[in-house]
């Protein structure tokens, strides 16, 4: 090969490696300006949707960080909901319209969720119950208590009704998760007990930019039979609400654990709710199985998937006021 070929071999690697910068840079701006618009499209949605979707109910300091909690109704036991993964008080707006005519009923979102602030970590059940049990007293709203939960809100509730026993009077579990799920060596694991701070990920980041806005319905993220979609919508794209299901998902084995300690309730009234078309593998035995929590336990099914609040509120409605009717009767403890 001659020198002259050479020289023009150099020139053309030399004109692609600057072209191949050019398109990088180009690209690079290109990118840095979708992801200005980005964060620009989600912090103007997040202003509108705050001031078109004020919180229901009260912010109650528990500790540093605000709880929002909606009581409705009058009377007593007081019927509070735990919600399950990715669900808060939102969810339960058309059950609480029926069970608050019968007697006072909470929905509260857990940190990070709804109108809360996020929270400490580690997010397990034992920490979810004691948040809770400080927000339901520095709210002014003394037991007994009826204790309804939901999936995940399950694992809290068994917790709950075991640390605080003596203010408990009846639990309803609705498709509530089971320690089962878990695999031994997690629920023979100690908890982390540990409190540090909030950590961020990439689903967070994600939702930061608007992606999580623009993609929740397209993708089917949005659950469907939600009371109020849009209010809906508006606090599960957040950032916020993105690092906490992270944070809850990473504490679930932990929860389980904690869960799988509580053996018994007592004589404690339980009335399990089971969807009979909840397809996962061995859920209709586990189901069956939280029953012997209690020796005063009742079995009632709901005709449709996990989410029974969404499918089928009649049922959770007719579950929890059943165990309102029951312990009112046996003269409540």
């Amino acid at each position: 090969m001659n020198d002259q070929n050479q020289i023009g071999i150099k020139g053309t690697s030399k004109r692609r490696g600057k072209g191949c910068l050019q398109w990088f840079g180009v690209g690079s701006i290109l990118l840095l300006g979708l992801l200005l618009v980005g964060y620009i499209y989600e912090s103007v949605a997040e202003a509108a949707d705050a001031k078109a979707y004020p919180a229901p109910g009260q912010l109650v300091d528990v500790g540093g960080y605000h709880l929002h909690i909606n009581c409705t109704g009058a009377g007593s036991p007081s019927v509070v909901i735990e919600a399950g993964l990715a669900d808060w008080s939102t969810g339960w707006e058309f059950v609480q319209q029926e069970v608050s005519k019968s007697t006072r009923v909470c929905t509260y979102d857990r940190a990070g969720w709804g109108w809360s602030d996020p929270g400490p970590l580690p997010r397990d059940a034992a920490h979810f119950a004691q948040e809770l049990h400080t927000l339901l007293q520095n709210a002014g709203i003394p037991g007994p208590y009826v204790m309804a939960g939901h999936s995940l809100g399950g694992l809290v509730v068994r917790v709950f009704a075991h640390d605080y026993a003596s203010e408990v009077t009846g639990v309803v579990l609705i498709d509530s998760m089971s320690p089962r799920q878990f695999t031994q060596p997690q629920l023979d694991a100690q908890p982390p007990t540990e409190m540090r701070q909030q950590s961020f990920s990439f689903p967070a980041l994600v939702a930061r930019f608007g992606i999580v806005r623009l993609l929740a319905r397209p993708l089917g993220l949005m659950p469907s039979g939600t009371p109020d979609e849009n209010a809906y919508f508006a606090r599960l794209v957040r950032p916020p609400s993105a690092q906490t299901f992270v944070n809850e998902s990473k504490g679930m084995p932990a929860s389980g654990a904690e869960a799988y300690a509580v053996k018994s309730f007592g004589d404690l009234p339980l009335i399990v709710l089971t969807a009979k078309l909840n397809p996962i593998p061995g859920w209709q035995e586990w189901q069956a199985e939280l029953l012997q929590l209690s020796s005063n336990p009742q079995h009632l099914f709901a005709e449709s998937d996990h989410p029974i609040h969404f499918e089928a509120p009649d049922a959770a409605i007719a579950a929890i006021l059943q165990m309102v009717e029951q312990v009112r009767g046996s003269g409540m403890r």
